[in-house]
């Protein structure tokens, strides 16, 4: 009986353990899963940043756009109103601790002079040491490059066939300079690429080897559009309505292809709209030819759309279940409306999870001041 009895115990306690051990396991996996980057491009080219914008308890990171590439240099074109936005971005760690603070440098209009500023060793550890110098003298978090493209023309971009290793050997020397910033600070420093949402930008990169060096890779999934007809501009899916390999999802599966980590890879979304003009009413505009390349216009953010556009002024809401992206239609000014809307971000917010991957970023905050988007965004991740 007292043998009995001890087995007893000691196999209520093994049990015990047991049950501790898998609790605390599936708890830790359970943070380790929900702990999602949520990262929002800030734009501080316009000016002074609105002081009653920019949640930090919804943000893991503010990228702060843009610094500009001159003379092979970082270089604040800005400086005067530069320096007051990052005096007020570093403050919002006092309300959130674990938010960092990048520069982002390039941009579709700032990213002509990438190619010449890396193009030798001796010019690409000039220009990390100007990237990392900006770090330390405004006590930020890191350094995020949107090159758009290397290799490919963007907006009238220098662009040479060497771009290719040269943008892998450009993040090499830029996180070996954000190392001894670490080392300094014992503060995590970032390095991240916004990159084109589209498998030729992968095909152009050694994103394999750049991707070692990167914490996140911001997927610009967003902006997909033609001349000559009216499609989604930020769609998860692909459409029944009209043929295309640029969407969300085909991007992830290609930047993952070429060799990046999924949980490195982070959704793009777009807190803005596109507008196009079509010829017909057919298919409430999706899929239609546009009149001319000249119908297209910028809708505004997404605050806007929903406040004034959605099933207001003749324009109604529609959804495209199979590509998960919403769109509007005014049928009298045959004025077609493509966006995302809290719909749209919960599908991809579950793309997200599904597919383990690092998280989800926006462009821009100003374009949704009243934070529909992003608390659809925390609500979800």
């Amino acid at each position: 009986m007292l043998y009995t009895n001890s087995l007893k115990k000691h196999t209520l306690f093994v049990l015990m353990l047991s049950v501790i051990f898998f609790a605390g396991t599936g708890h830790t996996q359970a943070q380790k899963h929900g702990k999602y980057a949520i990262i929002g491009y800030v734009g501080g080219y316009r000016g002074i940043i609105d002081t009653t914008m920019v949640n930090a308890a919804k943000l893991t990171v503010v990228n702060y756009a843009f610094v500009d590439v001159q003379h092979n240099r970082a270089w604040l074109t800005n400086r005067k109103t530069d320096t007051i936005n990052f005096r007020y971005l570093t403050s919002l760690r006092r309300k959130n601790p674990g938010l960092k603070i990048v520069i982002s440098i390039g941009g579709w209009s700032w990213s002509k002079n990438f190619s010449d500023a890396v193009l030798s060793d001796t010019s690409r550890q000039a220009f990390a040491a100007s990237a990392v110098a900006l770090v330390r003298q405004y006590n930020l978090d890191g350094i995020d490059i949107d090159w758009e493209y290397p290799t490919m023309t963007g907006d009238g971009n220098i662009h040479r066939d060497v771009d290719k290793e040269n943008y892998t050997l450009m993040f090499q020397a830029l996180r070996q300079g954000l190392d001894s910033v670490e080392k300094e600070t014992h503060r995590k420093m970032l390095l991240t690429a916004a990159v084109g949402g589209f498998k030729s930008f992968a095909q152009h990169t050694e994103m394999d080897k750049a991707a070692k060096c990167l914490d996140y890779i911001n997927l610009m999934t967003y902006d997909y559009q033609r001349d000559s007809m009216a499609i989604h501009h930020t769609n998860l899916y692909g459409s029944k309505k009209y043929t295309s390999n640029e969407y969300a999802a085909q991007a992830v599966a290609d930047f993952h292809d070429a060799g990046v980590p999924m949980d490195k890879l982070v959704m793009g979304v777009a807190f803005y709209g596109h507008g196009a003009n079509v010829g017909d009413n057919k298919q409430y505009g999706l899929g239609i030819g546009t009149v001319k390349t000249t119908d297209r216009w910028r809708v505004g953010g997404y605050t806007r759309i929903k406040d004034s556009l959605v099933n207001q002024n003749g324009f109604k809401y529609y959804k495209d279940r199979k590509a998960k992206a919403p769109y509007l239609y005014n049928a009298t000014t045959k004025q077609f409306v493509s966006f995302d809307d809290e719909w749209s971000v919960k599908n991809k917010c579950k793309f997200v999870r599904k597919k383990d991957m690092g998280g989800v970023m926006f462009w821009e905050y100003s374009d949704d001041k009243k934070e529909y988007l992003l608390d659809e965004i925390n609500r979800d991740l």
